[in-house]
This record gives C-alpha cells, structure tokens and sequence, in this order.
C-alpha cells in the first residue's frame, strides 16, 4: 500500500467532494487506518458543533414557547398537550426520511438538507395560523432532531480511526445543552419585543447560515468509495467494486442496501435493541428532563423556584457528562459505557425519588441522574455509525434514532395513566422514567459488540 495515500495530520486534506471518483477514499487496512488532517478534523467539527447548537435552538424553541402560542390562540391546556403530542408525532414521521437520505445521497447532503431544515422550519413556524397548520409545519423540526444522527454518521468517517475520536465527537454532542441555553437566552432577550413569531424567524437566521457553510466540507471518503463502488456495479464491473470497497475498507453489503437489510438475520437483534434502548432511555428523558420541575415539585415537595435551579443544572450535567461519556467510551468501549451509564442513571433517579426530601439531596441526586442519563448519548450517536455497515450506516442509525419520539409519548402516556389510576407521582415516575432508564442500559447488553480502539495517533 502506498502510504502517501494517507494523509497526516500536518498535511491538509483535500475537498474529496470536488475529487472525480477515482480518489474516493484512501486505502485501508487493520494496520494503517485512515487518519484526516487536524485542519479537517477541526473545520468539520465546528461546523457540526454550530449545526447541532441551532437545529436544537430551533427544535427546544416550540417547547420554550408552547404556553405563549397557546395564549395567543387561545387554546385549553388539554388542545396544546394535543398540538404538542401531534407535533412529536409528524417529527418522528419526518425523521424516518433521513436514513435514506444518507445513504443514497450522502452525508454531506444529508447534512446541508437537516440545518436548512431546522432553517425553514423556524421561518414557516411564524406564519402558523392555528392547531393542524402548526402540527404540519412542526413536524419538520424532524430534520433538525435528526441532524445529530447525520453528525455522528459524517463525523465517524471524517475522523477516521483518530484515537480520540469519542472525545472529539462528545464536544459536538453538547451542542444539545449549548443549544438550548443559546435558544432560552435569546428567547428572553427577543421575546418580549418581537413576540413568540419573530423568536422563530429570529431562530431561521443562524440555521440558514450554518447550512450554506456546510457546503465548504468535503462528502466522506467512506461514501465516495460507496458511490464509486455502486457506479462499478451498474456497469457490471463487480470485481473491481469490491477492490475498491476492499481498499476504502468498507464492508460489502449482502444485499441491496435499506430498511431490509438492518431488520435481515444479520442486523435485526442489534436493530432491534438499539431501538428498544433509544425507546426506553426516552421515557427516561420526558420524565427526569422535559417534565423534571413537575416531577421535583410534585414527588420531592421542591419549590417551583428551586425547581427551575434544574435549567441550569441539567444543561450543565449534560456538557460535562458528554465529554466525560465520549472520553471513557474511547478507553473501555462505547457499549460497556452506555450500559454503566444508563444503569447509574436509572439507580440515581430511583434514590433521588424515593431518598431524603432535604433540597441538597434531592439537587444532588438528580443533576447526578442527568449526568448519566443524557451524557452516554455522546457515546450512544457515535456507537451505532461504527456498529452498522457503511452501506446501511445512516438507514440503521435513524431507524434507532427515531424512537426517541415514540419514547417520549409512552412516557407522558404511562406517566398520565398511573397518576389517573391513584398513583402518586413517586411511583409514577418511578415506573415511567427510572425503570425505563434502567432497562435502556440493559437492552444494550443484546447489541453487537464492537472494537473501538484506534491507531495511534501520528506525529
């Protein structure tokens, strides 16, 4: 193999996405992984960490302003809940669409078409003339909460097998937090001078421009390989397709790639628990996080003012819990830490709720809780890109991804059943989100186990 095709970190990759497809990745083997320069690793990561900071500006920002857009409309407590739960469902109806869309046309694609949808889906939101236009245009969001999924697709094929690669990706992944606090500040500085439309037009803007700066990075190497192979084999020309899979060390897939192939004997254990896990850890995330002041005032007795002390710490536990999750996944393994993660989430919040009512605890416990529980995600996104072949990398990673949703509307469902049915909020959320959380962490023990470890890195 001729090692000048691997590019070192000194040495500027070039724009593989203006290449012909004769260089559509260097050569791979076990023992000279691919390695992308620092100025790549660095310009790719930035702009993935800005595309994620405003897609969940713009996917964070309905809720935010929910009880506005209400009042203005005038709708009851139980027609938001409604507008709300039919929005969760048409973003799970449009994130399905971005798995192919990774994989027929690519992660570079893929990543322009979800920032400028989170883009335009702000603007439209503006012009929201009631209940079913506000579902319809809502829906879209599904691209921006997607767009973590093309992130840790692209992101996992530009850096190669860079030793830090986990680390690298966890500081992208806490543009979640990021992203929320940027959109709860700018909301409270906008909101009151430009109403709750021009908060999302106001939203449009970052995401639009983070769309357009998307197009100076170059497709992956991985799916030039894949293309080029595809071109290869339409032609007839199958042996030379599979030297070129063979050289860009991509996997071969047994059959036409798609939905098919992630649910074939091959895949459909690691499919299936991998969304059995998102789906669960889900139920987690609307119990402990999206309804957390609730459950702090309702089981623990906490005030609503020191409930909203949770604002800042969940976005805070979630930052160091990402980078902490992304850094050990790259020394013991991504699967062995989600499962260690989920599994002390799920023991936290069960003594948080059922512990001492003092507010250091009861703070305590459940800013631990979040650390666990939204930080393995950082390990989690980057887990399913290397567990899935290149050919259905994005189709399995969105079918994954797009239980969360599902997650989140049977949390809220068995939440609302047992407090109807005399439970006390304890125990509901106890059964609704700590045993789910729990569960997640188990699930993930049926899911394929792979190497993470990488070369080491160049001089």
């Amino acid at each position: 193999m001729n090692s000048s095709a691997i590019p070192s970190p000194e040495t500027p990759t070039p724009d593989l996405s203006k290449q012909p497809e004769r260089s559509a990745a260097p050569p791979q083997t076990g023992d000279e992984p691919f390695l992308p320069s620092r100025k790549l690793v660095t310009r790719a990561s930035v702009i993935c960490f800005l595309a994620w900071v405003f897609s969940v500006y713009d996917f964070t920002l309905f809720g935010t302003l929910l009880p506005k857009i209400a009042e203005d409309f005038g709708w009851s407590n139980a027609t938001a809940a409604n507008v709300a739960t039919g929005v969760t469902a048409g973003t799970f109806v449009v994130s399905l669409c971005v798995g192919p869309i990774l994989d027929r046309f690519g992660r570079r694609p893929a990543l322009m078409i979800t920032s400028a949808g989170a883009a335009l889906t702000s603007a439209a939101t503006a012009l929201a003339g009631g209940a079913v236009s506000m579902v319809g245009i809502r829906a879209f969001s599904g691209f921006g909460y997607s767009e973590e999924v093309v992130n840790t697709v692209y992101l996992n094929e530009i850096y190669g097998k860079h030793p830090r690669r986990g680390l690298l990706f966890s500081f992208v992944q806490s543009g979640w937090p990021v992203g929320a606090l940027v959109g709860a500040g700018v909301t409270a500085l906008t909101l009151p001078t430009f109403g709750w439309r021009g908060s999302f037009v106001i939203a449009a803007v970052p995401a639009l421009v983070i769309a357009v700066l998307v197009r100076t990075l170059p497709e992956s190497p991985v799916f030039l390989g894949i293309k080029k192979a595809r071109k290869l084999r339409a032609e007839g020309r199958s042996e030379e397709a599979t030297a070129v899979e063979k050289s860009a060390g991509i996997e071969p897939a047994k059959e036409k790639a798609g939905l098919r192939e992630v649910f074939a004997p091959a895949l459909r254990r690691h499919t299936l628990c991998l969304s059995a896990a998102w789906l669960l850890n889900w139920m987690g995330i609307q119990i402990f996080s999206v309804l957390g002041t609730t459950v702090l005032v309702e089981a623990k007795g906490v005030s609503f003012g020191s409930a909203l002390i949770v604002l800042v710490l969940a976005n805070l536990a979630g930052f160091f819990g990402y980078v902490f999750h992304g850094w050990l996944g790259d020394r013991i393994g991504r699967r062995t830490t989600i499962v260690i993660g989920w599994s002390c989430g799920g023991v936290a919040m069960t003594a948080m709720l059922f512990g001492p009512t003092t507010t250091v605890f009861v703070i305590g416990l459940y800013a631990l809780g979040l650390f666990f529980l939204t930080g393995p995600y950082s390990a989690m996104l980057f887990y399913m890109s290397e567990s899935f072949p290149e050919q259905v990398r994005g189709v399995g990673s969105n079918v994954a991804h797009t239980m969360g949703p599902v997650g989140a509307i049977a949390g809220s469902a068995l939440l609302g059943a047992l407090l109807s049915a005399g439970a006390s909020m304890t125990t509901a959320a106890f059964v609704a989100g700590a045993i789910g959380i729990f569960g997640s962490g188990l699930v993930m023990l049926g899911a394929r186990d792979v190497d993470h470890r990488g070369a080491p890195a160049a001089a």
